[in-house]
């Protein structure tokens, strides 16, 4: 069965909706997503532009912070200082890539750990495997295709193909989180089929087309394809062979119109969340 990624979105998109009209009746004020851009990349300013989209969507306040190539590390770091200070403002996303004059690391590390909706703090130090920290948009959007299936994830062998720090690492951590045995599987692997045959969800996140193949599939197993990559007629595939492997996979995301649909609605989420710490904080 494939899993929509697309429609299981619209539908936390409209559960949000109400909760934030609700919210600002108890709390007096909308929760509040503020964006920063630097520079004119042509894939983050597309990124961004579904960003904003979808938090218009909801009704979140907030804004876009565009900012030109040429801004000083200093500029940036004293801009998420003031939005840090902002009462106003719940999350804060740092689109990526930044230009090369400025660190990455250190533009990052000086997001507030209570407003970084992007969860790249946990990831730094390493809290995402703490239930109750703020997790990453993408890893947080593969739990939740899985949970959508109906199928338990506690007690099944989980396999992660892939141990990048923005999915592969994150991912198992939330993957043992919710008390699944979790095998994190990489280039240096031995006998992937094998492993992958034992596996009941299979998590593909390596940026490799099908590196998954059809045979690796477990029959019912539950895969979830996080890899974009772009197949030689142009067209968008993901890490899994999808074709071969849909006809043994139970449940099985598509490329596109799987996780990244649910990537960005979970930076919704997770500025809710961030929204709630602060109110009950304040209260």
């Amino acid at each position: 069965m494939i899993i929509d990624g697309k429609a299981i979105a619209a539908d936390l998109y409209e559960q949000m909706r109400q909760e934030i009209d609700s919210l600002e009746v108890k709390y007096g004020r909308r929760p509040g997503l503020w964006a920063v851009i630097v520079g004119e990349d042509p894939a983050s300013q597309v990124y961004v532009r579904n960003k904003e989209n979808a938090a218009k969507k909801v009704g979140l306040a907030g804004e876009v912070l565009r900012l030109p190539a040429e801004t000083t590390q200093e500029e940036l770091l004293a801009l998420l200082d003031r939005l840090n200070a902002d009462p106003a403002v719940d999350g804060i996303l740092l689109q990526l890539p930044l230009p090369a004059h400025i660190d990455k690391d250190t533009a990052i590390a000086a997001i507030a750990p209570d407003k970084d909706v992007d969860g790249y703090a946990g990831m730094k130090q390493g809290l995402t495997a703490r239930a109750g920290c703020i997790a990453p948009c993408t890893p947080r959007a593969c739990i939740q295709l899985i949970k959508s299936t109906g199928v338990p994830i506690e007690g099944k062998h989980a396999l992660v193909v892939g141990r990048g720090e923005l999915v592969g690492k994150p991912v198992a951590a939330l993957l043992l989180n919710e008390n699944a045995t979790v095998t994190i599987a990489h280039s240096r692997t031995r006998n992937l089929k094998d492993l992958a045959l034992t596996a009941d969800i299979i998590v593909a996140a390596v940026g490799k087309a099908a590196v998954v193949t059809g045979d690796m599939v477990k029959p019912g197993a539950v895969v979830i394809d996080v890899g974009i990559n772009r197949g030689a007629d142009g067209k968008l595939v993901g890490d899994v062979e999808f074709e071969a492997a849909s006809a043994r996979a139970g449940y099985i995301t598509p490329v596109p119109g799987g996780v990244g649909p649910m990537t960005i609605a979970m930076l919704i989420r997770n500025t809710l969340d961030c929204y709630l710490l602060h109110v009950k904080c304040r209260r």
